[in-house]
């Protein structure tokens, strides 16, 4: 065997990256959301890797890709590929450096140039449930595949939990909450104390970096999807 074979390894990898869905060309609108959201953060201190979509764009060759690069990565987001069916849009995607996915990209799963795989089914036969009887500490991250995780302990700040079906947190959530990995937008979070950094279901999520109302901060709390947006409210009401 040659010296250099075993110098690499070329394998599958499944990576957990956040989808940044642009609906307008419009930078100044762009801005102006960001802005209202995340505030001024000019030089962040680590960047968030996402998947710029721009398949909901009426006319995506108008866009100023390289001002939307720029815009984001003033406010924290690292564009890694770029999302459109038209495989005309590789060559542009190749000009910034980023990778061009055709298929969908759900979850906060990019899948280059593949199908999407198709949601996991709710029937209890389905969808095994997990259960984590011990905290999940920082740096750690647990994922279940095809069904419910339930944590009967604290999730810690920069420890992550992932579920294709819901996540139950019966202690606090401090850390990042995943449901609905695979596209599955009826998808819930629910926790008895509402602390997290991070919540998304199918894909679409929210850094929680200011207060949250006292009604929801440290309570019991869900998380859900209404009308392609998160919606986080006590338990009980």
């Amino acid at each position: 065997m040659s010296q250099t074979a075993n110098t690499y390894d070329i394998k599958s990898a499944s990576l957990d990256v956040l989808a940044f869905v642009l609906r307008s060309n419009q930078l100044d609108e762009l801005t102006q959301a960001l802005e209202s959201r995340f505030g001024n953060r000019a030089k962040p201190s680590a960047a968030e890797a996402v998947v710029l979509d721009v398949a909901a764009l009426d006319n995506p060759a108008d866009l100023a890709l390289d001002r939307v690069l720029s815009l984001l990565g003033h406010y924290g987001f690292r564009a890694v590929a770029l999302r459109h069916p038209d495989p005309a849009y590789e060559e542009l995607a190749h000009r910034f450096g980023l990778a061009h996915i055709a298929g969908q990209v759900t979850g906060g799963k990019a899948a280059v140039s593949e199908p999407a795989p198709a949601s996991i089914p709710e029937s209890p036969a389905c969808a095994p449930t997990m259960i984590i009887d011990r905290p999940v500490r920082a740096g750690q991250q647990i994922y279940a595949k095809g069904g419910d995780l339930v944590v009967l302990a604290m999730v810690s700040a920069g420890a992550e939990v992932i579920a294709d079906g819901n996540i139950h947190v019966y202690a606090p959530l401090r850390g990042r909450a995943l449901a609905g990995a695979r596209g599955n937008t009826a998808a819930r979070i629910f926790t008895q104390c509402m602390e997290a950094e991070l919540v998304s279901i199918a894909g679409v999520y929210r850094t929680i970096e200011q207060a949250l109302p006292d009604s929801i901060r440290g309570k019991p709390a869900q998380v859900f999807l209404e009308n392609e947006r998160l919606v986080i409210t006590a338990l009980g009401e």
